[in-house]
């Protein structure tokens, strides 16, 4: 973990950090000199190498090509973390930025669909498939569609290390994405711990505004312990992974039709739709406005851990093209 985020060097450091962190392709120390002059940081090629070297040795990038660098998960959480009294509603701004970059067309099935990405070791990944199957026979999930890489490769943003699997699921910010496309503003409230009974939602029982953190409250909820999602697809009752977005009540038809063209391309992220100005789920909406649910995509990896399965996981971890999954009934 960096010491002091104030000193010259790691500061230096963060900044390649960021850089990286922005980009989909490895970069090389050229470019990274050269983004970083973009930002009031004048740095040498020279001195990029030196920086890059340490970042390498603390695992936060990884040589890729004779001079290109990725970074980690390890880096990007290194980053979030050193970050954090900067960043609170930094989530809000990321789920925005994911659903306006979200191209995916229902119709055509094609486009680019927001990812979560979760990092196994590769021994474990057996069984991690066992304990996930359930829940996406269950359809506790976005969408059983999925897709994995091995070391080296990447999923969205981030690169899977040595000695890992990296499985991508379809985040439920699809939803948003696809609304948006359609002219609906959906307003992106809290993720939270969702209770149900007989495979139906009741309440949810804990909540993270958005606006107030700095991290992903699904990893935040996997993190403690408090789903029981395994149980949930087993016996219809249990806590799930959800999360809580109110739109416009006018556009209520609107978004009942977008959901029919999501469900028939395989995205089952809402989970329920409220009504004009009532409760859903005990949670109050505002006036002329709907409460929506949405299924958390991290749920079949909750379940995993429920297992005793150790897994890393990096929400919202960027974009992937729709054709490049398959239903986890391949893997």
């Amino acid at each position: 973990m960096i010491s002091s985020a104030n000193s010259d060097t790691e500061r230096k450091i963060l900044s390649i950090l960021k850089v990286l962190s922005e980009s989909s392709e490895s970069l090389g120390s050229i470019t990274i000199a050269r983004e970083l002059e973009k930002r009031g940081l004048s740095l040498s090629e020279r001195a990029v190498r030196y920086h890059l070297k340490i970042t390498d040795e603390r695992g936060y990038t990884q040589p890729l090509g004779i001079d290109g660098r990725m970074i980690t998960s390890r880096g990007l959480e290194e980053l979030r973390i050193a970050l954090a009294p900067d960043q609170i509603g930094f989530i809000t701004e990321k789920l925005e930025l994911l659903a306006f970059r979200t191209t995916f067309n229902p119709g055509s099935r094609t486009g680019q669909v927001p990812i979560n990405t979760s990092l196994f070791k590769k021994n474990d990944f057996p069984k991690a498939l066992a304990a996930m199957k359930g829940v996406f026979k269950a359809g506790i999930c976005v969408s059983d569609l999925v897709a994995t890489a091995s070391e080296g490769k990447k999923l969205g943003d981030v690169v899977i290390p040595s000695g890992k699997v990296g499985l991508a699921t379809v985040c439920g910010v699809t939803v948003n994405g696809v609304l948006l496309k359609h002219g609906v503003p959906m307003e992106s409230k809290f993720g939270g711990v969702l209770e149900i009974r007989d495979s139906k939602p009741k309440r949810f029982v804990a909540i993270i505004n958005y606006g107030g953190t700095s991290l992903d409250p699904s990893e935040q909820y996997i993190l403690a312990g408090m789903t029981s999602v395994g149980e949930a697809a087993k016996t219809g009752n249990g806590k799930i992974l959800a999360n809580f977005r109110e739109i416009p009540a006018p556009a209520r038809s609107t978004v009942e039709d977008t959901i029919a063209e999501l469900k028939a391309a395989g995205i089952n992220g809402v989970f329920a739709l409220g009504t004009m100005s009532e409760p859903i789920c005990q949670i109050s909406v505002g006036m002329n406005r709907v409460g929506m649910v949405l299924l958390g995509g991290l749920n079949p990896v909750a379940a995993a851990v429920e297992a005793g399965i150790e897994v890393e996981n990096v929400a919202e971890s960027g974009m992937m093209d729709f054709q490049q999954l398959s239903s986890f009934s391949l893997l």
